[in-house]
């Protein structure tokens, strides 16, 4: 049962409030997640620590070529962000697409990270982006790649009783580089996708020199598509090429059946076409960038 609430006004503050309460404490940032697995039971703490007015987390610079996004950043923040739409195009759409305003205004990019869901939409676009998180505890810092933080299915290397996440570092998109997000949800539905995935693709000459895909939920955490980014390398940028990655995305994709997101083969059938959206995005976003150098 929560019996204290305490707004840390440093990290380090933060984490010596953990380590008083030997476990019985938590980090809190949005809430949207965390609350209702309190209520349900899942997680139990006698002190919330809320990392929401620490300096930095909730700010965004653009820093020696990459984005520097506080964890306590919000969504809707992310999404409207003249920084992380320019130079992160993925992450600006994924984090459009959680829940609802409501939700957005509230929840958090570290939040969405640490929670652990395969298919947490902005982890996914982070995924493919090539970003990395500095993890805090009372040993220091440490910047882990995203493939490092997830332990199974919802859960997370993070341990939110003992550390917490600070910033995500995101390489800041350059010419000829561009990033796409493709979501398939239920209709009418605020709940996470039954499919999702997020491309980067870097473009010389219209000829795939760079190229990262992650899809969800297929597996533990974002996956990445290998097989798919393999058979790129090289190839004209073209619509063609982009629906063969896609079949082949399948190689590294593992779907489970779900009542609520779908069986395993509707949604083995429907992934390629989102690695294809996604990809034609990802495309067109360099495209655009190229143009702006260009003039």
């Amino acid at each position: 049962m929560v019996q204290n609430y305490v707004m840390a006004k440093e990290a380090k503050e933060a984490l010596n409030l953990l380590a008083g309460y030997e476990g019985r404490g938590r980090i809190i940032a949005g809430g949207t997640d965390l609350m209702l697995d309190l209520q349900s039971g899942k997680y139990q703490a006698e002190c919330l620590v809320d990392i929401t007015g620490i300096p930095g987390l909730a700010e965004m610079k653009l820093c020696g070529g990459a984005l520097e996004i506080g964890a306590a950043v919000t969504h809707n923040q992310a999404a409207e962000s003249p920084l992380i739409r320019r130079y992160a195009h993925a992450l600006a759409k994924a984090s459009h697409s959680v829940g609802s305003n409501q939700i957005r205004n509230c929840s958090t990019i570290g939040g969405n990270i640490v929670n652990g869901q395969p298919a947490a939409d902005s982890a996914v676009a982070l995924a493919a982006l090539a970003a990395s998180v500095e993890v805090m505890d009372e040993d220091g810092a440490e910047l882990l790649s995203m493939d490092r933080l997830y332990a199974g299915f919802g859960k997370s290397t993070v341990d939110s009783t003992k550390s917490l996440v600070t910033k995500i570092l995101v390489p800041a998109a350059g010419p000829g580089e561009g990033s796409g997000y493709a979501r398939l949800e239920q209709r009418k539905a605020l709940a996470l996708p039954m499919v999702c995935v997020a491309a980067f693709l870097g473009i010389r000459d219209g000829v795939v020199e760079r190229c990262r895909i992650a899809m969800a939920p297929v597996g533990v955490g974002p996956v990445r598509a290998m097989e798919a980014e393999r058979f790129l390398m090289g190839k004209a940028a073209a619509k063609e090429v982009f629906s063969e990655a896609g079949r082949l995305a399948l190689k590294n994709a593992n779907p489970r059946d779900s009542l609520i997101r779908g069986s395993k083969r509707y949604r083995e059938e429907v992934l390629p076409v989102m690695v294809e959206r996604a990809l034609s995005e990802a495309l067109s976003d360099a495209e655009g960038r190229e143009k702006e150098v260009e003039q």
